[in-house]
């Protein structure tokens, strides 16, 4: 028969009970109650305390055992017999030959290299002008293994896929594949100070330009970047690192969309939260408090862009006259796409004086815009084109002194200052019934903008998670 319990824990709880309803009848008793009840669990646990064993009285035994440890040369003749690979990566950003690839990863083995070099395959991806990484799988002797080279994918696929191409010994030969897979996305984290430009600020913290540029876009409604940046500014995003077979992309447009950001310029704070509604093919920024920060122009004709002429009174550069600069000059490399700025119709398409080749495009009744001294045109008259779409690439036609875009905002056939552009915003509410879960992302992302400006004492390092 089981031992019978010291005490009841039901009645106890009970008793609990009862003196609480007593405490509120008859307070001045409490303390005596207390008092008791003290006593009473004193006298309880000295009941129960002599029935555990003292350790002192418990048996204690000794035991004595030898231990052989095992000899040394066996275990490093074991381990010398043990085949070992070693597995490098290196970075390549322009046509090289194999051997030099080799030679910089540490592994010596010029008869693979002079192999390898006439498989078309291979030799491609050596002559290739991108960026790409070369991992490198070798024995412990330095012989190569195999050879995994990825790269970014081509045309429209760049931004979601990337191309592996592996080759490895098999069964004495070398067997290549070729292969386009998904990028993998992870959020990741930075921030950082503006001490001279926003690119300056974005490259000592390790960002990718492509963020650097979506920044700009994304702030370019509330802050101009040529004129009103100060020293001291701050910044913080998180955005998606693209990832192939698991390590970073690394090529220049490894990085995807930002998810989130803050820009502190001259002391006031402005955010940006991408959110995607269920239904919404293309999602948009919003900020804090679900307010779209939807643009009706785009901040820059080109997605990498600088300013070498703004709107203003200067001498011509051919002409060498003192005239006014009724557009922009965006210096650019010759085949660099120019984008529309926003929805619109080609009204132009063509050859047109000085202009060179040039498209116009009318986005309302009265706003159309222009973009000359093209290489190439895209787009056809009467064509309906949306914001972001390639229009042609830069070029150096009509009077022109090198490669560089001239672009023109006009509002009722008059020029406008084409940096104001940005700042001219559609106002497309949220839909209430998606505010709760557009909370629960901005409430997501705050953290992680906070964690990226606090995580670390230094926030000129990026920071991940």
């Amino acid at each position: 028969m089981a031992d019978e319990p010291l005490f009841d824990r039901a009645a106890l709880v009970r008793a609990g009970r009862a003196l609480n309803r007593f405490k509120h009848r008859h307070g001045r008793v409490v303390a005596a109650g207390v008092a008791i009840a003290a006593g009473s669990l004193s006298a309880l646990a000295l009941a129960v305390a002599p029935l555990a064993p003292d350790p002192a009285d418990l048996p204690q035994r000794v035991i004595v055992e030898d231990v052989q440890p095992l000899e040394v040369l066996p275990q490093l003749e074991a381990l010398a017999d043990h085949p070992v690979e070693l597995s490098r990566t290196v970075v390549v950003r322009g046509p090289e030959a194999l051997h030099g690839i080799l030679r910089r990863a540490g592994v010596p083995d010029a008869a693979a290299a002079a192999q390898l070099q006439k498989d078309p395959a291979v030799a491609a991806a050596l002559s290739a002008r991108g960026t790409r990484s070369f991992e490198l799988r070798s024995s412990g002797s330095g012989q190569l293994l195999q050879l995994r080279v990825r790269q970014a994918a081509k045309d429209t696929l760049a931004a979601t896929h990337f191309q592996r191409l592996t080759t490895r010994v098999v069964d004495g030969r070398w067997v290549t594949q070729a292969e386009t897979l998904p990028l993998a996305t992870t959020p990741r984290l930075a921030s950082g100070t503006i001490r001279s430009s926003l690119f300056a600020a974005t490259d000592e913290v390790g960002l990718p330009d492509a963020v650097a540029t979506q920044l700009a876009e994304i702030f370019s409604g509330d802050i101009d970047f040529h004129r009103q940046l100060r020293k001291g500014d701050t910044f913080s995003v998180v955005y998606e690192a693209l990832m192939a077979d698991d390590e970073p992309a690394p090529w220049d447009s490894g990085a995807g969309r930002v998810l989130a950001a803050e820009f502190v310029n001259a002391g006031r704070i402005h955010q940006a939260i991408w959110f995607q509604a269920p239904g919404d093919p293309k999602g948009g920024y919003y900020d804090a408090n679900g307010a779209s920060r939807k643009r009706q122009f785009l901040a820059s004709p080109m997605e990498f862009s600088r300013v070498t002429s703004g709107f203003a009174m200067r001498l011509h550069p051919i002409l060498r006259q003192w005239r006014a600069h009724r557009g922009v000059d965006y210096a650019a490399p010759v085949g660099t796409p120019v984008r529309s700025v926003g929805d619109g119709v080609v009204e132009f398409a063509g050859r047109q004086g000085g202009y060179g080749n040039v498209v116009e495009i009318r986005h309302t009744k009265d706003q159309t815009t222009l973009y000359a001294h093209l290489s190439r045109i895209d787009v056809k008259p009467g064509q309906r084109v949306e914001q972001g779409r390639t229009i042609g690439a830069v070029g150096s036609t009509g009077m022109s002194t090198g490669p560089h875009l001239h672009f023109e905002f006009r509002v009722a056939g008059v020029h406008q200052d084409p940096l104001q552009l940005a700042r001219q915003r559609e106002q497309v509410p949220l839909d209430p019934s998606h505010l709760e879960r557009f909370g629960s992302v901005s409430r997501t992302m705050q953290v992680k903008l906070d964690w990226a400006l606090t995580a670390a004492p230094d926030p000129g390092q990026p920071r991940f998670e």
